[in-house]
């Protein structure tokens, strides 16, 4: 693939190895979901790697919560952009979600660790996400894609057999 093709599809909001969006991620306000997760990397706390990182999630009813990390000196205690805004939207009272968008890095846009996805999963396995670089790269992808075999809520029911 040229560089021209990756920067086309980028500037369209999508790389070129990414899914084509689902139908639902179509009606998602990305631009809005991105500056969100923009603004929010601008107040993460990444004093040892200095990869800050902004993540904003919409909610079933159309409120967008954002989250960015927060890194601690016991650096088992620190927390993602995401499931930082995972837990500000479950503490606000929302169980359902429609899209993430994440950004972070330049380069390759950075994908949720398996600690996020799995938080996610619990939620909205099958979530669309928008990751973004600061450089502009895009891809759109799915937790599903990320996490095809994730365990979730039925598992545990299915195992008290």
């Amino acid at each position: 693939m040229t560089t021209a093709t990756t920067r086309r599809t980028a500037r369209r909001g999508r790389s070129a190895n990414s899914q084509q969006p689902t139908a639902n991620s179509r009606l998602v306000p990305w631009a809005r979901l991105v500056a969100a997760a923009r603004r929010a990397r601008g107040n993460a706390y990444a004093p040892y790697s200095r990869f800050a990182v902004g993540a904003a999630l919409l909610t079933a009813d159309g409120t967008i919560v954002a989250g960015a990390n927060v890194e601690i000196s016991s650096y088992g205690l620190t927390l993602c952009a995401e499931r930082s805004a995972l837990v500000a939207a479950v503490s606000a009272g929302h169980r359902r979600f429609r899209a993430l968008a994440l950004v972070a890095g330049r380069g390759t846009p950075a994908s949720p660790c398996g600690a996020c996805r799995q938080a996610l999963h619990e939620f909205a396995p099958d979530l669309p996400i928008r990751l973004v670089s600061l450089d502009g790269r895009t891809r759109d992808t799915s937790l599903r894609e990320l996490l095809p075999l994730g365990f979730g809520p039925g598992d545990l029911r299915r195992g008290r057999g």
